[in-house]
């Protein structure tokens, strides 16, 4: 590449991110058509640079640059870029751009960038591969979607069982369609069913004449092509694997998975979890308004829901605010004292059972401990609210009613932040999706219940 001008090149210590006065003049080169600019100011960035500058500008700048400067975009720039945005950059290549950018991409990179666009676009995209990555890209989509057999990759390393570290290093000198990375090279039976692996390091390591097999990892596992993509994913972090084939239903290998992807998913299920717990759906910044509104909208009716519920408890105590003003001032610390413990207990729980450290066996010790942990920042909070309310208003039975709602509606929120998503995975409820609502609704609920209840058998 030409040597370019300094001021075109990220500093070394930006160099993994975009800064603003670099995405403003690739928007204004692009907007004046001036292709050697844009060209000068794009080439050095990394693919996942693009693909956030292209998430990061307007539609317009998008389009821009799409068309002045798309058909240098490559493969890795579309595994980069979020899902929304794949099937506009993809419609903007042509048939021969499209092919180009995806030559390189592994085959699990293109299933990634394949199943999410809408058939037509599926056609066009395997349409532009050639006969033996689409006939792998097929097949893959034959597999559940989030499953193993999507996550794969059909680029394999392997060699017979009864191979000398002599035969395999002589196999991979000889072959020249290896995958860019591996990490094993698997060991397969006559009937090609995987039965070890052999790590590189070892075998780089060891004289030409030992058996691969002895040489095998302990940790080697095998992975159904049909189960769960987040079952993938717990077996890599639970076993610290690096790499796993996916055999069949007849055990033949088919594919690896490797931890990059593995981590990939962890990630994705993580950020799910976050957003959904927030009641926000998969939503991204770069959704329209009416998607962005149609996924906001449910759970903010659910919420409409649960707050008259708490507001019909409220409306059973009307004479009593009327005639203690004070409980008016103090009922929301309560509510809200409640919700906050609840959504720390909830937390905890809904990684926890995604990452399969909640169980059956110990759920209820965590309950246990959740409700005591309740108790504790109860009795805290109890002391320093029951001094408040005494000091406040000058009424010491005040002080006592606040102090015992907080007691109780810490311990509620505590055990409603563990056992609500831990009945609602039962149920085969996502926990992530709609624990929130259900625990908002509780702590708001016994938190008026309990205060004013108690304000009305003490007070009057």
């Amino acid at each position: 590449m030409n040597e370019q001008p300094a001021e075109t090149e990220p500093a070394d210590d930006t160099s993994y991110a975009l800064v603003g006065r670099t995405v403003d003049e690739i928007a204004q080169a692009a907007e004046a058509g001036d292709v050697e600019r844009l060209a000068l100011l794009l080439e050095p960035l990394h693919a996942a640079d693009i693909a956030d500058l292209l998430e990061q500008i307007s539609a317009a700048d998008r389009k821009n640059i799409l068309a002045l400067w798309g058909g240098h975009i490559d493969g890795d720039v579309l595994s980069e870029l979020d899902e929304s945005l794949r099937d506009e950059v993809i419609a903007s290549l042509r048939p021969d751009e499209l092919a180009e950018a995806l030559r390189e991409l592994d085959s699990d990179d293109v299933v990634d960038l394949v199943e999410d666009l809408d058939v037509p676009r599926q056609a066009e995209v395997l349409e532009a591969l050639e006969d033996a990555d689409r006939v792998a890209v097929e097949q893959a989509l034959t597999y559940p979607e989030d499953s193993a057999g999507r996550l794969m990759q059909r680029e394999v390393v392997m060699g017979p069982a009864h191979w000398t570290v002599g035969d395999a290093i002589d196999y991979l000198r000889n072959t020249e369609n290896l995958p860019e990375q591996f990490y094993h090279m698997i060991l397969v039976d006559p009937r090609t069913r995987p039965v070890g692996y052999v790590t590189l390091g070892r075998l780089l390591a060891a004289r030409r004449d030992v058996k691969l097999m002895d040489l095998a990892e302990d940790s080697f596992r095998v992975i159904p092509a049909d189960q769960d993509e987040g079952e993938v994913a717990y077996a890599f972090n639970q076993y610290h694997l690096i790499s796993a084939p996916v055999v069949d239903h007849d055990g033949r290998l088919v594919g690896v998975i490797t931890i990059d992807d593995a981590m990939a998913v962890l990630d994705e299920e993580l950020e799910e979890d976050i957003l959904r717990l927030a009641g926000v759906g998969e939503g991204s910044l770069t959704d329209r308004v009416i998607e962005t509104v149609r996924g906001r909208f449910p759970w903010l009716a659910v919420n409409l829901v649960t707050a008259i519920l708490a507001s019909l408890v409220i409306a059973q105590y009307e004479a009593t605010i009327a005639k203690f003003v004070a409980l008016a001032v103090l009922m929301p610390i309560v509510a809200s004292m409640g919700g906050n413990a609840g959504t720390q207990s909830l937390t905890v729980a809904v990684r926890a059972i995604a990452t399969k450290d909640l169980t059956g066996s110990n759920v209820w010790r965590v309950i246990r401990r959740e409700a005591l942990v309740g108790l504790a920042n109860g009795l805290i909070f109890a002391i320093v609210m029951g001094l408040v309310g005494y000091f406040w208003f000058g009424m010491a039975m005040l002080g006592v009613v606040i102090a015992v709602a907080m007691v109780i509606n810490l311990v509620v929120a505590g055990l409603a932040g563990v056992m609500v998503p831990v009945w609602l995975e039962r149920w085969g409820v996502d926990p992530a999706l709609a624990s929130g609502a259900f625990v908002t609704t509780v702590t708001d609920v016994v938190g008026f219940f309990a205060f004013l209840g108690l304000a009305a058998m003490v007070l009057l």
